[in-house]
């Protein structure tokens, strides 16, 4: 069950248990939870102050998240007596020491300002902006705060409750409409989509211009040719419709010839707002939303949002399902960096034989898939307090052939064909550097700051399921360049094959969801199917999940108000936040360089636009 409940919100009563409540004075004005001495209300003029009192002092140096709930339409105990409408909130994890997070909450009333993060921590600069995109919040220091996922003339910010899409039909789904007796009205009839645009005023197509920041990053080399012909510096978009972005994904470059200057991400125009539709959704119909994040590694995607509700609801899960589930997000891993060396390849012009053999590997990872989830990406799979259904007959030793004999042999054949190849050596040693400290100050995760040196890996820093079961270690490369970026997935997919056999070894007979042929307890409805599928409902509270998905941290943040609908549902996408690194890794170097250089963070476009 969730314990988060507001203690009091006077500071002259105030009784905080944390032992960073008196650390800055002023700072702490309240604590959220009544069992956790690490969920904090800080006061906003004191937030920077004690953002840098964690960090330094307390050697929280990874923010993890920043996100924000609109608390307008809330009816429950966990907001009694607030005033302010919304609430900011971040998550704060050590590198150094694991653990938990310090969890910070912000009350912001309408139409007011929070400072900024970035000063302190700069991977807040992506996150800030998607909370200004979506709930309108002013983050005063922010050095581009403008629209990120939507465009500049978009009317509205869509995640406040109160606001409305064109064709909207109901809150919550499944829409009534969907059965409307024989009484069909087409929804452009009554709220046609010209309505839902607005445009700023005084604003010219012609006259607009892209604004490109300057990141400046300490390691970026200096080109010291020395030329004495003076050139003008020039702006170049690359992408979006281009196969060096995957597509949908744009990169806005200032370029002194063929060096860049500086560079920006642009995304959005995948983005459909997966988080309200998850709002509308019950929490049992989100499961296959997550599929379509990261397309790549639904099973991942289905796990991370899965242990996030079993977090909230108190559900637990039993033996057998908890070792399906390992084996699912080991192979997932694997065949995600098999896939991402691939690409890793094809972006340095690699057109054929690597990228084939990746993806034939892959394929009998996604035949496993297909047998026991019917769908070879979209998997669907994991339920609150297991899975959806047992492994078929055989399933093992097919399994076990890939762990033992397959996977690794053509991990062996993958690292002999490319790893002292003269293109991937020249294209990849010492370019595209980030030193860790950097990657950690901008919330970079996963196989990125693992390629730099740093041991962290959520899977031993904080774990979950029965990972810390299983004997397997964190590989480091200290590099930090392209090619570091390449070999440690060569590494990882080793490890994963390692924790794949001892997990194939030790799986135990028994039941795959814990709910699967009952009712759950307090009201919840059934689980599998049936009448009650779709009606669980979660405790009042709010709880944060994380995972060490294939691409990094991949998290989900879920607020309840005891209803069948999450109240707010925010996803933690590694592949938009690693995105912070794109232009400080890309600066110094040369435009054929920052294609690789984005392949090499190994995005993929429905998690970062989600």
């Amino acid at each position: 069950m969730s314990d988060a409940i507001v203690v009091t919100e006077s500071p002259d009563t105030l009784a905080v248990d944390s032992p960073f409540a008196q650390a800055v004075p002023g700072a702490v004005v309240g604590q959220w939870a009544e069992e956790s001495e690490r969920a904090l209300v800080v006061a906003p003029d004191k937030l920077v102050d004690f953002l840098t009192y964690l960090r330094d002092q307390e050697q929280y140096d990874f923010l993890s998240g920043v996100t924000c709930v609109d608390y307008s339409a809330y009816k429950g105990k966990l907001r009694a007596g607030v005033a302010e409408r919304f609430d900011v909130v971040y998550h704060l994890y050590s590198t150094q020491k694991g653990g938990g997070p310090v969890v910070l909450h912000v009350r912001v009333p309408q139409n007011e300002t929070v400072p900024s993060a970035t000063g302190v921590y700069p991977g807040a600069n992506l996150q800030e902006r998607e909370v200004y995109d979506l709930y309108g919040i002013k983050f005063e220091g922010h050095p581009n705060l403008r629209r990120i996922l939507l465009w500049d003339g978009f009317n509205g910010h869509p995640m406040r409750k109160d606001w409305k899409e064109a064709y909207f039909e109901e809150e919550f789904k499944p829409f009534k409409s969907r059965h409307p007796n024989g009484k069909y009205q087409f929804q452009e009839d009554k709220l046609p989509w010209h309505k839902n645009t607005t445009y700023p005023a005084g604003w010219d197509p012609d006259d607009w211009k892209e604004p490109v920041t300057y990141v400046p990053v300490s390691q970026a080399p200096v080109d010291s040719d020395g030329y004495e012909v003076a050139t003008e510096d020039i702006v170049v978009n690359l992408g979006p419709h281009h196969p060096s972005t995957h597509g949908v994904f744009r990169m806005l470059a200032r370029l002194d010839g063929e060096t860049i200057l500086a560079l920006e991400p642009e995304m959005g125009y995948l983005h459909r707002n997966h988080e309200k539709i998850g709002e509308r959704n019950t929490w049992l119909m989100n499961m296959p939303y997550t599929d379509r994040l990261d397309y790549l590694n639904s099973m991942s995607n289905n796990l991370g949002y899965a242990l996030a509700v079993e977090k909230l609801a108190g559900i637990e899960v039993p033996e057998r399902a908890n070792y399906i589930r390992i084996v699912m997000a080991e192979l997932t891993r694997i065949l995600n960096h098999m896939w991402s060396v691939g690409f890793i390849l094809n972006d340095l012009g690699a057109l054929q034989t690597p990228a084939l053999y990746a993806i034939e590997e892959r394929e009998m990872i996604l035949d496993l898939f297909e047998e026991v989830s019917g769908s070879r990406m979209m998997c669907n799979y994991m339920r609150f307090g297991g899975v959806v259904r047992d492994l078929t007959p055989g399933w093992e030793e097919r399994a076990r052939y890939l762990a033992h004999e397959r996977l690794p042999r053509a991990l062996d054949q993958l690292d002999h064909m490319l790893s002292d190849n003269e293109i991937v050596i020249a294209r990849g040693r010492g370019v595209g550097y980030l030193s860790p400290q950097d990657l950690i100050a901008l919330s970079v995760s996963g196989p990125q700051i693992r390629a730099a040196g740093v041991a962290y890996d959520i899977r031993k820093a904080e774990p979950y399921c029965i990972y810390d079961r299983f004997d397997f270690d964190i590989p480091t490369l200290p590099e930090s360049d392209i090619y570091a970026r390449y070999y440690i997935r060569i590494l990882e997919a080793r490890e994963s094959v390692k924790i794949l056999q001892q997990a194939l070894r030790d799986i135990p007979p028994g039941e795959i969801n814990a709910y699967a042929s009952t009712t759950l307890n307090q009201g919840f409805g059934t689980i599998m199917g049936g009448k009650g599928g779709y009606t669980l409902r979660a405790p009042e509270g709010e709880v944060y999940q994380r995972i060490e998905a294939p691409k990094g941290e991949l998290g989900f943040y879920l607020v309840s108000d005891g209803k069948t609908n999450p109240y707010r549902y925010h996803v933690r996408a590694p592949s938009y936040i690693n995105l912070n690194a794109l232009g400080p890794m890309a600066v110094g170097y040369k435009v054929a360089d920052a294609v690789v250089i984005l392949g090499a963070i190994d995005i993929v476009l429905g998690e970062v636009d989600r």
